[in-house]
């Protein structure tokens, strides 16, 4: 009897530790937008954060074949999983689970309804605009809720909306195109709260919390870790050597690292120094860091841009890079910092650390490494994917910095996001397109600095850029394996080049393949190449400064459709119908006879036109439309004789082709050979 009263003891401890589970309080949700520590708990059995988005549904994987089908499709605005009736189903999950991020390119005023837990009203039935407008409650809290600016044409809205058993999106017509809905499933016992537009003010009051302390950054979030030491330290890293800056012994968490050093004002001289120096962490006694990195990448910053106040790293206004990535250990912690440059640098240090409140056997250990093209996909059919990130075991990706160099400009940045969770041979979170992950839109070139997302640098996309997206009450948690990828068009011979900082946990033990970078790989290949130049030609660009026209003109870089425009520039002019003009006097003084010729712009918009030197026509009616945007043959315009004094060059519009979209105008170069 004894015997059998042990066992059903047993068996009834068994059962109840099989049926218990989480229980979050919606004030409970929303400390997890700002909570750091929560960040480094490795994930459990049955959670998962994915994307909703409008990807190009063309994008598939063939299970039969193995074969990745239209892998680079790019009409990422149309994407949907069902249509009912005049509506389109934009997500539809089970639950329990939680929606923290929902993004557009393009919130209209047609409604876009959720409908939580079955329910056959939708919980919230607004315009899509007004998720996003700071009007109406809950989703007013300015560090929240972002409508597009002219730095960062992009909708965001960081307002947890959680469900208990199901999650279902639904937009009618006039929505609008280009949405994310990022979302986290809890395991299947997890008990939240079904979300409500008439927040308690309890749940109100939390959100009003947390957007006190996004609004607050550059400040440490952490405000519940319990009390620690900090040691401050001032040390000189003489060239090509490495200093300590601190060695932590026992059990703890680093909660805070700063760095201030003397920056050079030349943005060039900043990224050269910021790539030169490096920091490195290894836990418990290792060997390979878990933490290895430029030091400005580390931080977020590459050089030349301006500063920034994210909610884990950023640089203050008087030089201080921050960290308050938690970072827990069991036997120790050695944070050192190396110098590949010419000269000594000379940096003060703060490392605050705390005692952990938690087991470390449940907490991973933080990473961060810095890569360019490492690890890429081998398969032809997995273009255009650049890998971030790949790693194996058990924990979560939480940010992601990529500086990018892309000299001849164009818009680099149309490639999808893609995260692959536990093998998994379709991404669960598939995105719309790389300044979408980064939080905007539309290929904006404006610096901001937000609390989960950034664009501290971009030289209008034909230079440098640094973006920033720090994955948060999102983060990304895994099992077995992640992945990570970014499509990239352009290829490194263009030259557009990535180069990649990405911070992640991970379980002790798992597998960080990714180690030091040489210093020849980190600087000094962001050159731009020279362009061609035709030999004693009048280039349309040099025109801009003396022209006239009623309508706009400009200057123009051509390089990011090819190489071959003298210059790599030509001059736009953009009339709006049939007749409209354009002159400019040409830098030629002496008189006499000569050949004119010349190359101009072809392309869907472009229109019909006349040329003319000093009120007399010059060649034929020139056709400047074309299916794609590429450089006209040289056209030879006849003999002409010049007068004494600059000649006018006129172009008239005389119309368009009828495939054309519009009228437009681009001039590479004039040539005028003296005639024998």
């Amino acid at each position: 009897m004894v015997i059998r009263l042990l066992f059903l003891t047993f068996v009834g401890a068994f059962l109840c530790g099989a049926v218990k589970a989480d229980a979050y309080t919606y004030p409970d949700l929303v400390k997890r937008m700002t909570d750091l520590p929560e960040l480094a708990k490795l994930p459990p059995q049955g959670e998962k954060t994915s994307l909703a988005s409008s990807y190009d549904r063309d994008s598939r994987y063939d299970a039969a074949s193995d074969t990745y089908v239209k892998w680079g499709a790019n009409d990422d605005g149309g994407g949907i999983i069902r249509k009912e009736g005049d509506d389109r189903v934009l997500m539809d999950v089970q639950g329990p689970g939680c929606i923290w991020r929902m993004w557009s390119a393009t919130a209209g005023a047609g409604h876009v309804k959720i409908f939580l837990d079955g329910a056959t009203a939708p919980t919230v039935d607004l315009p899509f605009s007004s998720y996003f407008d700071g009007k109406t409650e809950p989703f007013t809290r300015p560090n929240l809720v972002y409508i597009p600016s002219k730095a960062a044409n992009g909708f965001d809205n960081y307002t947890p909306i959680p469900f208990r058993k199901s999650c279902k999106i639904v937009a009618g017509k006039g929505w609008g195109n280009y949405y994310q809905f990022t979302y986290t499933q809890f395991p299947e016992r997890t008990v939240v709260p079904t979300f409500k537009m008439d927040l308690s003010p309890t749940d109100s009051g939390a959100l009003d919390q947390a957007d006190k302390i996004l609004g607050q950054c550059g400040q440490n979030p952490a405000v519940d870790i319990s009390e620690g030491q900090t040691e401050n330290k001032a040390i000189t890293v003489d060239a090509g050597k490495t200093a300590a800056v601190s060695d932590l012994s026992g059990e703890g968490a680093i909660t805070a690292l700063t760095v201030k050093l003397d920056l050079p004002k030349d943005p060039e001289e900043q990224r050269v120094l910021l790539r030169q120096l490096t920091i490195s962490i290894t836990w418990d006694g290792e060997t390979a860091p878990a933490v290895w990195s430029p030091l400005g990448d580390f931080f977020g910053y590459v050089g030349g841009a301006d500063t920034f106040q994210s909610l884990p790293v950023g640089l203050l206004d008087d030089g201080t890079f921050y960290s308050y990535w938690y970072m827990p250990y069991a036997k120790g912690a050695h944070i050192e910092v190396g110098n590949d440059g010419p000269a000594p640098a000379t940096m003060t240090w703060s490392v605050a650390s705390a005692a952990l409140t938690q087991s470390i056997a449940k907490l991973g250990r933080f990473h961060a490494k810095w890569h360019r093209d490492a690890f890429l996909p081998t398969r032809a059919d997995r273009m255009p994917d650049w890998t971030l990130l790949t790693t194996q075991g058990s924990g979560r990706y939480v940010g992601t910095h990529l500086h990018g160099w892309n000299p001849l400009g164009g818009w680099w940045g149309e490639g999808d996001d893609k995260f692959f969770v536990d093998g998994e041979k379709f991404p669960s979170s598939f995105g719309t397109g790389s300044e979408d992950y980064f939080g905007y839109a539309w290929s904006s070139a404006g610096h901001f600095s937000r609390p989960y997302h950034n664009q501290i640098l971009n030289e209008n996309n034909e230079g440098h850029f640094d973006d920033n997206r720090w994955h948060i009450s999102d983060s990304v948690p895994f099992s077995t394996s992640f992945e990570a990828d970014i499509e990239k068009y352009f290829p490194n011979d263009k030259p557009t080049l990535y180069a990649a900082e990405v911070f992640w946990y991970l379980n002790a033990g798992g597998t960080d393949p990714y180690g030091p970078v040489p210093v020849t790989d980190r600087v000094g290949y962001w050159t731009r190449p020279e362009a061609y130049h035709e030999p004693d030609a009048i280039e349309g660009e040099s025109l801009v400064a003396t022209a006239k026209s009623e309508q706009s003109f400009s200057e123009q870089r051509m390089s990011a459709y090819g190489r071959q425009w003298s210059g790599d520039l030509q001059l736009s002019w953009q009339p709006t119908q049939k007749g409209q003009t354009f002159e400019v006097p040409l830098p030629v003084q002496k008189a006499g006879k000569y050949h004119l010729t010349a190359r101009f712009t072809k392309a869907p918009d472009y229109g019909i036109f006349q040329l003319s030197l000093n009120g007399t026509d010059v060649g034929p009616t020139i056709d400047l439309y074309a299916s794609h945007v590429n450089l006209s043959d040289v056209i030879d315009l006849g003999e002409i004789t010049l007068l004494d004094g600059a000649p006018v060059f006129k172009v008239t519009v005389i119309g368009k082709n009828d495939d054309s979209h519009a009228h437009l105008f681009g001039l590479d170069y004039l040539k005028l050979t003296p005639a024998p």
